[in-house]
């Protein structure tokens, strides 16, 4: 840790900002309140968001709101206020434009995971995502309905195609690397020119790559492995030979892929921690707990002697459609729909300008580009909970009671320490599907156990800003991946231009992207028990905990590029996701029939009260969010 920044986790990491010279973005302007994104240290599953709900899953505490007045009457009421849940609002609005809306939300910002990190240097802000990523192969995956909201909040993909600049750290000479950590591999050692990185587009992933036996040779690994790590890339020979395609298929479903590596290819244990920490990203499931098919489709080596087809159309397209905050501007533009006032037009004579704290209504400029405006455009957080507005959103309000009663539905929630009730026509149950049954008493016990199925993925999106990215450009490397590291990715932030410069001089500030996902690898636990044993990990951990780990990593992985974090790191938002993506089955842990027999059975609507989110659809994807949200309204009011 820093010898001359003195913090607490209390002080939410500012006080390195500051100390660093640079101030949180919430700070650029005198605000009547605070200002969520630009706050750093703890963020996402923030402290205050989960304890009252904790208190009973947990500790089986119960709240009683039966002597309570019905405060406040709504034809709609959401819980959840991220992508869905903003998404059912305004379905249920375009079918019925004069309806009173609630939208609560235990968390002091809207976007639910998808949310925005800002920072603010001496010149210029600094934007950054701190969960949902991006929009994920909208022309393969996104129904109609996910592609008109789309097109009703003025999101054209196809402007990502220049806005995302697909060859700009290329043109620098910079690749993607591996780091060997010492723990594991008995020193540290970080290899550029990766020429079989995932992600990206295959000419982006090859240029300036180095030839996969060079690439290897630089591996503090065994001679024997390293010849089987290129026998695995080569594929020359099919480990399954003698199987036909339906048995070879069938051993991948129900293998993982170490087990694959070790057992059926022959590998070292050596060669399976090359790869042990590389899906975590992708499934929060390292590759013990990843099936061999899966990581076959993620182009993952081994498989190609098989001579089995794979791939998914989706994986095709190129991954390239980002907002600078990731999909915070989807939800963000879903608020501005919902209210206006909430989120206003932008100065254009100036980027990231705040509104005045006098108030006013704002002025909504000229009709311009919508995707431009709403990454600039500030959001006025005493705007979204405002006496006779029909669109309200309501932070840090934890809702605890949901109970079909007659015409209507009675909703109890806790919000500073204080517990209400209000009424509502309908109710849309946009939260995570794991609290539901704490909540909703009325259930019927199978689709209480179908909810409880859904343990959602904890994962770590760590934003780091630092001074400069002199180092990585010294080291020829934009993104690296380290498989048996505490951070199993660690990436320069996306070459996006799209209403923000993203910074094109290695010696000027960027953002570093770290992934963390916790876990017990290598443990013989389900996914599920996995993902609960790693979500106890995250919540004992401090911001200390992490800032730790942030500069140990860094520091040994750019070090050798001149990188210091004493010196280059100016501040750190941690977006700590106790409950992260939501559960995908797995052929390892789950039946086949898992769609129909538990995702079906857990969204089914209940009396006038209605089962959105991701957990609906089985993935943590934004098409999913709207999909379901529009399903939930359509269960509702048809």
């Amino acid at each position: 840790m820093s010898s001359h920044v003195s913090r607490r986790d209390f002080l939410n990491g500012a006080t390195l900002a500051i100390a660093a010279g640079l101030t949180p973005a919430g700070q650029i302007a005198a605000q009547p309140s605070r200002y969520p994104p630009g706050l750093t240290g703890l963020r996402g599953n923030h402290p205050g968001s989960f304890e009252t709900m904790h208190s009973v899953g947990l500790e089986r505490k119960r709240y009683s709101f039966d002597d309570l007045p019905i405060e406040e009457n709504y034809e709609l009421v959401v819980v959840g206020g991220g992508i869905s849940g903003l998404a059912a609002a305004w379905f249920y609005r375009k079918k019925n434009p004069l309806s009173r809306i609630l939208i609560l939300d235990n968390h002091d910002d809207f976007g639910g995971h998808a949310k925005r990190n800002e920072f603010q240097t001496s010149d210029r802000p600094i934007i950054g995502y701190g969960g949902s990523e991006s929009i994920q192969s909208p022309k393969t995956l996104y129904s109609k309905v996910a592609k008109d909201l789309l097109r009703e909040l003025g999101v054209d993909v196809a402007k990502f195609e220049t806005a995302f600049d697909r060859k700009f750290y290329g043109s620098l000479g910079l690749t993607r690397g591996l780091f060997f950590e010492r723990e594991t591999f008995g020193r540290d050692v970080l290899v550029s020119g990766d020429p079989n990185g995932e992600g990206g587009e295959p000419e982006e992933r090859t240029r300036h790559a180095k030839p996969l036996k060079d690439f290897v040779a630089a591996f503090p690994v065994s001679e024997p492995s390293k010849q089987q790590l290129i026998a695995l890339y080569e594929g020359k020979t099919d480990p399954l030979a003698g199987k036909s395609a339906a048995e070879k298929k069938k051993i991948l479903k129900s293998t993982s892929y170490r087990d694959y590596l070790i057992k059926i290819c022959g590998c070292s244990e050596e060669v399976a921690n090359c790869f042990q920490g590389r899906p975590l990203g992708y499934y929060g499931l390292g590759a013990d707990s990843v099936a061999a098919a899966d990581a076959q489709e993620l182009g993952y080596p081994g498989f190609k002697g098989l001579k089995l087809a794979s791939g998914k159309p989706e994986w095709d397209e190129p991954y390239i459609y980002h907002f600078p905050d990731g999909n915070a501007s989807l939800a963000r533009l879903l608020v501005r729909k919902l209210i206006p006032n909430a989120i206003p037009g932008i100065d254009r004579s100036g980027f990231l300008v705040a509104v005045p704290s006098s108030g006013g209504r704002g002025t909504v400029v000229d009709k311009i580009d919508e995707m431009v405006e709403i990454v600039g455009a500030r959001a006025r957080y005493d705007q979204l909970d405002v006496d006779g507005e029909r669109t309200r959103i309501r932070l840090e309000s934890t809702c605890l009671d949901v109970r079909n009663t007659g015409d209507k539905v009675l909703v109890g929630y806790s919000r500073g320490g204080t517990l209400h009730r209000i009424a509502a026509r309908h109710v849309v149950l946009a939260c995570f599907h794991y609290v539901i049954p704490h909540i909703m008493p009325e259930l019927a016990a199978p689709q209480r156990e179908a909810l409880s199925q859904n343990v959602k993925t904890p994962i770590v999106y760590t934003n780091v800003l630092v001074r400069n990215w002199q180092a990585w450009a010294a080291l020829k490397v934009h993104t690296i991946t380290a498989p048996m590291s505490f951070f199993s990715t660690v990436k320069l932030d996306f070459p996006v231009n799209l209403g923000y410069p993203h910074p094109r001089d290695p010696a000027k500030p960027i953002l570093l992207h770290l992934v963390h996902v916790p876990g017990e690898p290598n443990k013989g636990l389900s996914a599920r028990d996995q993902f609960r044993s790693g979500r106890a990990q995250l919540l004992a951990m401090t911001f200390a905990d992490f800032e730790e780990k942030i500069r140990d990593q860094l520091d040994r992985m750019l070090g050798p590029g001149g990188f210091s974090s004493e010196r280059d790191i100016a501040a750190i938002t941690v977006n700590r996701w106790a409950h992260g993506y939501s559960y995908v089955a797995s052929s390892l842990f789950d039946p086949d029939d898992y769609e129909t027999a538990v995702l079906a059975k857990a969204r089914q609507k209940v009396g006038r009260v209605a089962i959105a989110n991701t957990d609906a659809g089985g993935d943590a994807w934004a098409h999913f969010a709207i999909d379901h949200a529009e399903r939930a309204v359509r269960e509702l009011i048809g």
